[in-house]
């Protein structure tokens, strides 16, 4: 395992020298400076997470990939092909005890009401036979009888609703997290079954009488002390999201979190498995430009069979690393088929792995190198390593004592030029940066421009193609009835998406792809705006020489400007989802009154009536919501450009003000913990190299 001792160390001993800082500062008398100080110390602790997200159709070996990955076997519960994982998972880091804990958080009342209201409209509306062949009516009636037992339909709505089923998770009626604690991994593993899985089978062999997945919005697994896990959450994802709304919305937010995303399938139909290329071809607006993905890693499992093979000499380690090249390549080729798909990504972006959990953690045919999960560690010790939390705060607290140290030992009457010198350079480094924004917000216009007059000589087509998907229209009536009734958006039992605000969409984020990825990278390397903003730079380093005096104040300035650029990455990196995704909602708001018109339609010519709806109100908005949806993206864009260089002379020139303009008479001598935290920073510099 990766070791962060030392690191915690230093991080633990950083901020009880700043906890001491400030309690010194409040005892201090009240200025500008002071209070300007106390705010920067709290605004020192940060921990931002990197997410991967884990996706794999059921049996593709996601569970016990991610329980050899952080080395804890019998973490996640791993069953046969039947079952499945029903909930999102999130496994990360108890860095406060030893405990392996389930943080479970539940639906509301309110929306398993809902779903039990959307059951009775099938039982009033739906006739017999018809409701078996819904997937509607099936995914609510599955999530019935695992909650409720095959009674269920025999039940009213008051008995289904007592408060007597939900006695053994009172958390669900208080709207409270449920915490489980246990000392081992096996332990919880065991607990968290019914909250996580469907698996009947395998329920009624564990004493399993009520499964509780149907009222679960997510798990957070916490396991102790776990060093991969540090900075990193793995997400175990079900599907292509939820038909619960806000499992759906969360499932979504997640999503566009993940900066690495795993795409699990077995070795033997890696290249030609279509559901997992489904998901992610499904899934890459939303991790890409809509997102903050840059890496895809497809993962082939079970690296270990070939065959019938049971020989477990040399030559059969040789004949499956050779295999497992060939599968590689075979990924690698398929990749490069989806334009679409890689109009959102770098080109070095996509990487193959072929891994057995089993081997890891017994070898019997493979060794540990070959079976790849040490390059799998590696890659969350190289996430972890993105993110040092102990050397975000050291550095940041590296500058803030330098400034207080900086302003005791000088006056401001002798900084009035090295002031000048700092807004001069202020001014002109935020040149480029301007330039740059203008010059995207243009060529943006231009393309959407574009995307808007496709849009408007191509939608009626494309809708005319979606309605008319299928011959004769036979089961589409059900189909399309799901799509209405849920805005636009559907998901099939398997957990394919049909969006049709994206399709309507398409052709405005046609235009803009390649552009957008260029402008927003999710690679940190070159940063948005072709860098400009991360080049953006006052020159300290350069004044240091010339005004040795001020050499504290200096370095201060340095640590700001280098934290506004990080906090300014994070909220671009924020607002580019908004921004991209701003198209497809647009219309989706455009379309939402001819949804709630065609989804009251029933009986006898429903289908025509939906159609006939749909077909004409898209031919009355077409000259409009394009252009709305445009002209959105664009006030957006324009807002982001206007609030990147507003922080940006705020927040320096305040500092300029108040770390070389200020009288400081009474400011506190800090001299012994500047020394302490130089030595933590210099400490931490030396690890990294």
């Amino acid at each position: 395992m990766p070791k962060s001792s030392p690191e915690l160390m230093i991080l633990s001993e950083g901020k009880n020298v700043m906890t001491h800082v400030l309690a010194k500062l409040r005892s201090e008398e009240k200025t500008k400076l002071n209070e300007f100080l106390r705010n920067k110390i709290r605004d020192l602790e940060t921990d931002k997470r990197e997410l991967v997200g884990v996706f794999g159709e059921t049996g593709a070996g996601k569970t016990s990939l991610i329980n050899a990955v952080i080395e804890e076997r019998t973490l996640l519960p791993s069953g046969d092909i039947a079952a499945c994982t029903s909930v999102m998972i999130k496994v990360e880091a108890n860095m406060s005890n030893t405990n392996y804990e389930a943080h479970i958080e539940f639906i509301t009342k309110e929306e398993w009401k809902d779903e039990l209201w959307s059951i009775n409209q099938y039982h009033g509306e739906t006739a017999e036979q018809t409701k078996y062949e819904d997937d509607d009516y099936q995914d609510v009636a599955e999530k019935m009888s695992a909650f409720y037992g095959e009674e269920w339909e025999k039940k009213s709505y008051e008995q289904l609703m007592d408060n007597k089923n939900f006695k053994e998770i009172p958390e669900f009626l208080q709207s409270t997290t449920k915490i489980l604690a246990c000392e081992t991994a096996m332990e919880l593993s065991a607990k968290i079954i019914k909250y996580t899985r469907t698996d009947s089978k395998r329920g009624a062999c564990n004493g399993i009488k009520r499964w509780y997945w149907p009222l679960v919005k997510c798990v957070t697994v916490r396991v102790p002390h776990n060093s991969f896990l540090q900075h990193v959450t793995l997400v175990d994802l079900p599907g292509n999201g939820d038909r619960n709304k806000s499992r759906d919305a969360m499932w979504k937010g997640i999503v566009g979190q993940c900066s690495t995303v795993w795409v699990v399938t077995e070795i033997n139909r890696a290249a030609a498995d279509r559901d997992s290329w489904e998901i992610l071809k499904s899934v890459s607006s939303l991790i890409g430009n809509g997102g903050e993905c840059s890496s895809i890693h497809f993962i082939c499992t079970k690296s270990d069979i070939i065959g019938e093979s049971t020989d477990h000499s040399a030559d059969v380690q040789a004949s499956i690393l050779e295999r497992n090249m060939d599968a590689k390549e075979a990924v690698r080729k398929e990749y490069n088929k989806l334009n679409k798909t890689k109009k959102h990504f770098s080109d070095d972006c996509f990487k193959v792995f072929t891994v057995s959990s089993k081997e890891f953690l017994k070898q019997t045919v493979l060794s540990e190198e070959n079976t790849e999960i040490p390059k799998l560690q590696d890659v969350l010790q190289k996430l972890n390593d993105r993110h040092s939390e102990a050397l975000n705060y050291v550095s940041g607290a590296h500058g803030i004592l330098s400034l207080i140290q900086g302003a005791k030992l000088t006056k401001p009457k002798n900084n009035k030029d090295v002031c000048k010198e700092l807004e001069r350079n202020m001014v002109l480094h935020l040149d480029p940066v301007k330039k740059a924004m203008e010059e995207a917000c243009q060529v943006f216009k231009k393309r959407l421009s574009e995307g808007v007059e496709k849009s408007e000589k191509q939608c009626e087509k494309m809708l005319h193609n979606f309605l008319f998907w299928g011959k004769n229209g036979r089961g589409f009536h059900r189909t399309l009835k799901s799509v209405v009734k849920n805005g636009g958006v559907y998901k099939t039992q398997k957990g394919k998406e049909i969006n049709l605000n994206r399709k309507l969409t398409s052709f405005l984020t046609d235009s803009i792809d390649e552009e957008f990825r260029k402008t927003f990278p999710n690679e940190r390397k070159g940063g948005p705006f072709n860098g400009t903003l991360n080049n953006f730079s006052l020159d300290t380093e350069s004044l240091k020489q010339k005004y040795e005096d001020v050499q504290l104040q200096l370095r201060f300035l340095k640590t700001e400007e280098d934290n506004i650029k990080l906090k300014l990455n994070t909220r671009i990196r924020d607002q580019k989802k908004i921004i991209y995704n701003s198209l497809t909602q647009t219309i989706e708001e455009f379309m939402e009154e001819c949804y709630k018109t065609a989804a009251g339609f029933s009986g006898d010519g429903m289908l025509g009536k939906m159609r006939e709806t749909l077909t004409k109100h898209v031919y009355e908005s077409k000259d409009t919501m394009f252009v709305k949806a445009k002209d959105v993206m664009m006030n957006h864009l324009l807002s982001l450009r206007e609030e990147i260089l507003e922080t940006v002379q705020d927040t320096l020139q305040t500092s300029i003000d108040l770390s070389l303009r200020t009288d400081s008479c009474s400011i506190l001598d800090v001299s012994t913990e500047l020394e302490m935290v130089q030595k933590f920073y210099n400490d931490l510099g030396n690890s990294s190299h």
